[in-house]
């Protein structure tokens, strides 16, 4: 397959080569890729713009007007697969008053878009979208002006309709007539009035999603079909451990072989080069099997993972401290939760392309943040962030900080030796599997006071975990810089405690209790290679949260569900319980030996979707297997843009969750990672995905939006943990839910 050649463009000539009379892009300094020096930026104000508009107020950043009347719109998040590519047109269309179709969207792209960070948290709508919608409500307003100005017409009495402004008597001019030069460049209003719900047409409605057809026909979808004129293939040999040293390796014999262009060596960083992908793959089999490496022991009891954690803690933070430390009452409640270190298991291996052109750097790659990777590969490489242009390019998997920022590195490295020549740089799975950065292990405690009615009047949460974001970052984010023999160090670890939380994220029960207490044991250096996993550390919090409620709840005598929204005044929270659990047909009542219901709870974040899950579980106690028969959720991402993407995103984050909470965790010994390959490394099989799964969005119409691609993973883990309870009397209390561990709690 081959995939469409990309420019080399910079912002101003994508300008030039489209004739558009809008001339000036205000992309910030530091983001700009223009060899000529730039003006020294006005000095930084307090900004009251709503999302990404704060960091990159000016217009002409996220919108451009050609000449035609075509419109194309910028976005500095990224497609993951969540329908950013669909849902950003609507936005934008339903301000613009066109049809989807008609915007050209633009992603993350160091050359042309906003340096908007990383996607990632769930916040692409949430901060993206409300600068799209919010600069293009502008736009449409500064084009009903501009009419009015042309025709006489006071603005008032003109509208804009299908990529026109019309007057009362029906003179119209298109968009492309009003342009005129630097009319966008101008900054974002505060103040800008947005459409009403009940005259949307784009907003809410279904429309197919652009990104899927090319995928499900096998066409040209992700940076692994790309094929590049004089395009050369490269593979990487991997150390066998994280402290394997390189001692010696055959070059004569490997260049010699057919096809074969380029060995690069560098330090402990090894790869070979050639003309067809096949030739690269056995001349890296070849490579590898002459290596030798010098290794040491260095990883833990994987079997003690909980006290490895206890005793490695650097420093404790507090997430919240709220009222009384402690509260008299009739009973206390304790437990302990692990979870056990757990992979992305993208299904497409990490690749990318790289190619060194007079003197510039351009990267094709999967990751989640452009401009942050092209620093870090910029340092790795020694040059200056505007000699490396990444451009953000699908891959065929992702959900959190997977290889792709590496592969990346390792083209722009190998490219280095080829200049001109583009490079494909495509992991093998065994790769993926032992050099990607694991969602982090962690070990929680809860304790709660109960009153003499079952109410919680104290509640404390410690949590043992590290920093789950080592994104680049710096060269030593990655696995070629720190290979290089110059060797970049990785980022110190550093105990972050903020709103959108990391380790701790949902580590806050948004449960009412008077008193409470949440610490955070800081683990600075895990054994094994970690960062963000989808969802972060919500997804062991909510999970430990869920679990301990469902045993207040049996402490206090109450219904899991009625306990839950007695602790509960948040209106929008009530309301999406209520609605699972009418949706489900809850009901607390004793099932048959072996089946059982669960229920759980959690806003993502605290300050994201609202999610409420209930689903029904058959344990076989011979075998040790769980099975999920019937899920029902409830989810509130305030207003609903696409319903069809958010049910999809839900749907997709319940079925991970079931994988990593009834299969997946990572295994090794005291020197290297052992799960190598899917029989390692076990993950949900279709002929194991419930029967039904049912999402039933909450919509509120005009209210902000709120990210909802990682809501349900917590919840759902929670849920699976209270309907084995419920089916079995018994409690596990680790992460993974596997047949062994079952079978070792029943006692079989």
């Amino acid at each position: 397959m081959n995939a469409p050649h990309f420019p080399d463009l910079t912002r101003r000539g994508f300008l030039t080569g489209a004739g558009a009379l809008v001339v000036s892009f205000a992309i910030p300094v530091h983001a700009q890729e223009a060899a000529t020096p730039a003006p020294a930026p006005a000095p930084a104000k307090p900004s009251t713009l709503p999302g990404s508009l704060a960091d990159t107020p000016s217009l002409d950043a996220w919108i451009r007007i050609d000449a035609d009347g075509s419109i194309t719109v910028f976005t500095g998040k990224a497609e993951l697969g969540q329908g950013t590519k669909t849902s950003l047109r609507q936005i934008a269309a339903e301000e613009l008053e066109v049809e989807p179709a008609a915007i050209r969207l633009i992603t993350a792209d160091t050359a042309l878009t906003p340096d908007e960070g990383y996607t990632a948290g769930s916040q692409t709508i949430q901060n993206s979208g409300t600068a799209i919608r919010h600069a293009s409500a502008q736009v449409r307003q500064i084009l009903v002006a501009k009419a009015g100005e042309k025709l006489g017409v006071p603005a008032d009495q003109l509208k804009a309709q299908a990529g026109k402004v019309v007057g009362p008597d029906g003179a119209a001019l298109g968009y492309g007539e009003l342009v005129v030069t630097d009319f966008l460049h101008v900054d974002a209003a505060a103040d800008t009035r947005l459409k009403a719900p009940e005259t949307y047409h784009a907003i809410g409605k279904p429309f197919a999603r652009v990104d899927i057809p090319a995928k499900v026909t096998g066409g040209e979808a992700f940076v692994q079909d790309m094929r590049l004129p004089g395009m050369v293939h490269a593979r990487v040999v991997r150390p066998p451990s994280y402290s394997a040293k390189l001692t010696g390796f055959k070059e004569a014999a490997v260049k010699a072989m057919p096809g074969v262009v380029a060995v690069v060596h560098d330090g402990d960083f090894l790869a070979v080069v050639a003309k067809e992908e096949f030739q690269a793959v056995k001349a890296m089999r070849a490579m590898a099997a002459t290596a030798t490496w010098q290794e040491g022991a260095a990883l833990p009891d994987q079997d003690q993972l909980a006290a490895f954690l206890e005793k490695s803690v650097a420093e404790v933070g507090t997430v919240t401290s709220v009222g009384a430390e402690a509260a008299p009452g009739a009973r206390t409640v304790e437990a302990q939760f692990t979870r056990a270190y757990q992979m992305h298991g993208s299904i497409g291996p990490s690749s990318a392309v790289a190619m060194v052109d007079n003197g510039l750097t351009t990267v094709w790659t999967h990751t989640q943040g452009v401009y942050p990777d092209r620093k870090a590969i910029a340092q790795m490489l020694g040059v200056p962030p505007e000699k490396v242009r990444c451009i953000h390019t699908e891959g065929s998997g992702c959900y959190g900080h997977n290889g792709a920022d590496d592969a990346a590195a390792d083209a722009a490295l190998i490219a280095q030796a080829l200049p001109r020549t583009p490079v494909r740089v495509q992991w093998m799975r065994d790769q993926e599997h032992l050099w990607e950065p694991y969602g982090p292990a962690m070990l929680t405690k809860a304790s709660a006071t109960l009153d003499e009615k079952g109410s919680i009047v104290s509640w404390h949460y410690d949590l043992w975990s590290n920093n789950h974001g080592t994104r680049p970052g710096s060269a030593g984010s990655l696995i070629a810089g720190r290979l290089m023999a110059k060797h970049f160090p990785p980022d110190p670890a550093k105990l972050q405690i903020s709103p959108l939380g990391n380790g701790d994220r949902n580590a806050i029960p948004l449960y009412d209790v008077p008193n409470q207490r949440v610490n955070w044991h800081f683990v600075a250096d895990m054994p094994v290679r970690v960062s963000a996993l989808r969802g972060l550390g919500a997804y062991c919090n909510v999970f430990s949260i869920e679990s301990f409620m469902d045993e207040l709840a049996l402490v206090a005598k109450a219904d899991r569900v009625e306990y839950r929204l007695r602790h509960l005044k948040d209106p929008r929270a009530r309301k999406v319980i209520e609605v699972a659990a009418e949706k489900f047909g809850w009901s607390d009542d004793p099932m048959p030996e072996g089946r059982g219901r669960g229920f759980a709870f959690a806003k993502y974040k605290n300050h994201a979707a609202y999610l409420a899950i209930a689903l029904e579980a058959d344990v076989d106690r011979d075998s040790g297997a769980i099975a999920i028969s019937h899920v029902v959720c409830a989810v509130d991402c305030g207003e609903a843009v696409a319903p069809d993407s958010i049910v999809n995103q839900t749907e997709g984050g319940i079925l991970q969750s079931l994988s990593w909470t009834l299969y997946e965790a990572v295994h090794f010994n005291d020197t290297r990672i052992l799960s190598a390959d899917w029989s390692a490394y076990p993950i949900l099989r279709f002929s194991a995905v419930p029967d039904s799964v049912e999402v039933h969005v909450v919509d509120n119409p005009g209210s902000p939006y709120l990210g909802v691609a990682e809501a349900a993973q917590g919840p759902t883990a929670g849920a699976i943990a209270n309907a084995f309870r419920h089916a079995t009397g018994k409690r596990i209390h680790d992460l993974p839910y596997t047949r062994e561990r079952v079978k070792a709690v029943l006692g079989v």
